[in-house]
C-alpha cells in the first residue's frame, strides 16, 4: 500500500491507460512516451496498461522509486448514458503480481442494470479475494459512465463510493466531488480515497485549487493526467511543479 501512497505525502498518480477506452487519444499517441517524460516532474506513480507494463520495464526498474497501478479491465461504450454498456476484465491479479506492479485498478460503473450490477459486484468481490490472497491493493473506481457533472451524477458516485466501501476495496477513486464531500467521504468510509482530475478543463490555476481543496480534505492521492500532459509543455510542467509542492506539504500517520 505504501509504494503506491507514501505516508510522507500525498501521491501524485499519472493516468496513462487511457487507450483502452478512447483508443489513440491527443498526448498518447506513443504509449511508453509519457514515462520519461514526466517521471522527473514530481509524480510518484503511474496508471497503466498491461501493454506498457511490458515495454517499459527496464525503465522503472532504473527507476524504482516509481509506482505501477495496473489497469486489468476495461468497459465499452464510456460515451453511452443507458445500460448498453459492457464491462470486463483484460487480466488477472496473479499477473499483475506476477509482473511485478505495485496495486490493480478496475472501474465500478453503476449506470447498467440491476442484473449487469449484481455480475459487476461479483466480479469485484472476485478480485478482492485474489488481491487479499497476493497482498495487492485494489483501486476500484465508483462512476457514472458518459454522463455530465451534474449535482445528481456526483451524488449518486458518493452513494456508489459506498459500495465500493462494502465490496472490500483497499483504495477508492472517484472524480472530484468538492472539498466537503470529500472530507466526508474520507472521515465516513476510513479507506484512503484518491481523487480523479478528469479530462482536460479550465485553467492550470483551476487544475490546482482543485488539487489544494483535495489535499485539504485528507485525500491520500491525487490522480491528475489530461490536465498536465494535453497542455501545453511549459504549463504544463508549472503545474505539475505546484502540485507537486501542495502534495509535500502534508504526511499521513498510517
Amino acid at each position: 500500500m505504501r509504494r503506491a501512497l507514501p505516508s510522507n505525502r500525498v501521491a501524485i498518480i499519472m493516468p496513462v491507460d487511457h487507450g483502452l477506452i478512447f483508443n489513440r487519444i491527443e498526448g498518447l499517441e506513443t504509449p511508453s512516451a509519457p514515462f520519461a517524460a514526466w517521471a522527473s516532474h514530481g509524480v510518484t506513480g503511474f496508471m497503466m496498461t498491461p501493454g506498457q507494463v511490458r515495454q517499459t520495464e527496464r525503465f522503472f526498474a532504473q527507476n524504482p522509486h516509481l509506482s505501477r497501478v495496473l489497469t486489468i479491465d476495461t468497459y465499452y461504450d464510456h460515451r453511452e448514458m443507458d445500460s448498453k454498456g459492457s464491462h470486463g476484465l483484460i487480466t488477472t491479479v496473479e499477473e499483475a503480481v506476477r509482473m511485478g506492479v505495485d496495486a490493480v485498478k478496475m472501474l465500478f460503473p453503476w449506470n447498467m442494470s440491476n442484473a449487469e450490477r449484481v455480475v459487476l459486484c461479483t466480479r469485484v468481490g472476485q478480485v478482492v479475494s485474489a488481491c487479499d490472497r497476493w497482498d495487492i491493493p485494489l483501486v476500484l473506481e465508483p462512476v457514472i459512465i458518459g454522463a455530465p457533472r451534474s449535482e445528481k451524477v456526483i451524488d449518486e458516485e458518493e452513494k456508489v463510493a459506498r459500495i465500493a466501501y462494502d465490496l472490500g476495496a483497499h483504495i477508492i477513486k472517484i472524480a472530484f466531488p468538492g472539498e466537503e464531500r470529500t472530507r466526508r467521504l474520507v472521515g465516513e468510509l476510513r479507506v484512503p480515497l484518491v481523487i480523479a482530475g478528469g479530462p482536460l478543463a479550465g485553467e492550470p490555476a483551476d487544475t490546482i485549487e482543485a488539487v489544494a481543496e483535495t489535499i485539504r480534505a485528507g485525500a491520500r492521492g491525487v490522480i491528475v493526467g489530461r490536465n498536465i500532459w494535453q497542455r501545453e509543455q511549459v504549463a504544463a510542467e508549472k503545474t505539475l511543479a505546484e502540485i507537486s509542492s501542495l502534495a509535500k506539504s502534508v504526511s499521513f500517520s498510517d
